[in-house]
């Protein structure tokens, strides 16, 4: 029966309540720049345990905001990890800043940060302007160590949290600190791509306890236009108007973009948010599945057993004859899938002199990983399936 059902490496969960306030929004006066989007913010703020949030278009625009509130600019260095979505790095690139990698801890996945303070020390103070570390696979960063490294010289954190909302880390005070918080990080960026935890067809949101970027942000998200009479810069007179502004008038001080969200997609985030723990719990469920399953075999590298905190967007093991295995799951319709080739040699990358052997962590990585499936309503059947065709490939 399950060699008929494709199993996708994830998938959204989409309830007849998400359904629902789906279709009232779309009756409903406004489909953009309406209530809804103001809502999500706010739920997804107190969420993240942050004082400010921003919905946007998606995780993509979300970073390139956050680039563009911070001021990067041509010139500057920004740190990134090679084992990252594209856009991680992208951001950096899209205002004409640099983009240096440093290699990932091979046991957590994560951008290094003893790569990261190497850079640092071996380049003179202000080279850099910021880092960008990722919550890759939904493990939660320890950005108190990151923080105290960003103050030391003097660099913003931008944290890529699109795999990780609900993730946590613990700092040294044994405290659980939520990824978003904006209590390390300058900025925090979430994306709700379909397979991500909380789907709203695309859309992203950005987080912050900081409300001059915060300002900075809602201003870049709609073509850098402000609607505000305490910051005009242009007179009364020129407007229009006599004692006030008209109520028409508007200016454009930045060059922004149109970075908004709809008002349905933010009502169906809005409604997917409302049972994000639910589904937190149900991912750590299946990763101690995997886990007790795949820890005695020899063929698994680098998955350790289930993290604290950790979100599980993605479940990856490390194996040998990765395309062997790859293949034989397609035939049995399991569609796992490989995160990520390398940024720094994407062809696009390699032309700024990024090359093999840079960094042997991070590649080493990529010639083995493969994301097992790992969604909500993934199936103790389905599951099982998967495991048994895993271990039956190599022999288990």
């Amino acid at each position: 029966m399950m060699k008929n059902k494709p199993i996708p490496y994830g998938r959204q969960h989409i309830t007849e309540e998400d359904i629902q306030v789906v279709i009232e929004t779309l009756k409903s006066d406004y489909l953009t720049q309406g209530p809804r989007i103001e809502e999500f913010e706010e739920a997804f703020a107190e969420y993240t345990g942050s004082k400010y949030a921003v919905a946007v278009a998606n995780g993509t625009a979300a970073l390139h905001l956050c680039a563009l509130a911070l001021g990067v600019k041509e010139g500057d260095k920004v740190i990134t990890t090679p084992i990252t979505f594209a856009a991680s790095a992208n951001c950096v690139r899209y205002c004409g800043g640099e983009v240096v990698f440093a290699d990932i801890d091979p046991e957590t996945y994560l951008l290094d940060i003893n790569s990261v303070r190497k850079l640092l020390s071996e380049a003179p103070k202000g080279t850099y302007s910021g880092i960008i570390p990722v919550d890759f696979a939904g493990r939660a960063i320890n950005l108190e160590e990151y923080k105290e490294l960003a103050k030391e010289y003097e660099l913003w954190i931008i944290e890529d949290a699109c795999h990780a909302p609900g993730g946590f880390f613990t700092d040294s005070q044994n405290e659980k600190q939520l990824c978003g918080n904006g209590k390390f990080a300058d900025l925090a960026i979430f994306s709700f791509h379909p397979v991500k935890h909380i789907a709203s067809g695309e859309g992203g949101m950005i987080t912050t306890n900081d409300e001059v970027l915060y300002n900075k942000l809602l201003q870049l998200r709609t073509h850098g236009i402000v609607k505000n009479d305490d910051l005009y810069e242009n007179s009364i007179e020129f407007a229009g108007g006599e004692d006030n502004y008209p109520g028409w008038y508007m200016e454009m001080q930045d060059l922004g973009y149109n970075y908004r969200i709809t008002d349905f997609q933010a009502a169906l985030g809005s409604s997917q948010l409302k049972r994000a723990d639910k589904g937190l719990i149900r991912r750590r469920e299946i990763a101690q599945k995997y886990f007790n399953e795949f820890q005695n075999g020899k063929f698994i590298k680098g998955q350790s057993g289930v993290v604290e905190g950790h979100a599980y967007h993605l479940y990856i093991i490390e194996v040998e004859n990765r395309l062997g295995l790859y293949n034989y799951l397609r035939e049995n319709k399991i569609f796992a899938q490989v995160h990520y080739i390398p940024c720094h040699l994407m062809p696009y990358y390699r032309s700024f002199g990024w090359k093999e052997g840079n960094f042997p962590k991070a590649e080493n990585y990529y010639r083995h990983c493969i994301s097992l499936p790992m969604f909500p309503t993934l199936t103790t059947e389905e599951q099982e399936f998967i495991i048994s065709k895993v271990k039956s490939f190599y022999g288990e």
